[in-house]
């Protein structure tokens, strides 16, 4: 699957999104290695604090099926928003843990697009291995 494709997978996720409160709708796809994908949709609740992300929803379904960061290929995140899509400080940290370091992320709002992976987003990730000594 090209990276254009996967985008469009990101944007059919976000036809799901529940964004009462926010109307800031996101979509998210996940490719793994063997081809399968997993999308998901931000859901929002009135205690935003019960709110899940696009992209946690996706990779949250891709390890409820068995599969792992060594499994995934690449994530896509879009929104209808004014800038391009990028994880939430609370998904930069689940992304750290579930994806591989270098895993290709693309983001995009359907004007503007980047490329960019975890190692970028959150330099100096905190993991397992700051609490298992």
């Amino acid at each position: 699957m090209k990276r254009e494709e996967l985008l469009q997978e990101a944007f059919k996720a976000m036809e799901n999104a529940y964004a009462p409160y926010s109307k800031y709708h996101v979509g998210a796809a996940i490719l793994c290695k063997d081809g399968t994908v997993f999308r998901g949709a931000n859901i929002e609740n009135a205690s935003f604090g019960a709110t899940n992300c696009a992209e946690r929803s996706a990779v949250f379904a891709a390890y409820s099926e068995g599969y792992r960061k060594e499994t995934i290929e690449a994530l896509a995140i879009v929104s209808d928003g004014f800038r391009i899509a990028a994880p939430c400080g609370i998904c930069r940290q689940v992304l750290s843990e579930l994806l591989e370091g270098e895993t290709p992320i693309y983001l995009s709002n359907g004007k503007e697009e980047m490329d960019t992976c975890m190692n970028d987003l959150l330099p100096m990730q905190f993991n397992g291995d700051d609490v298992n000594r």
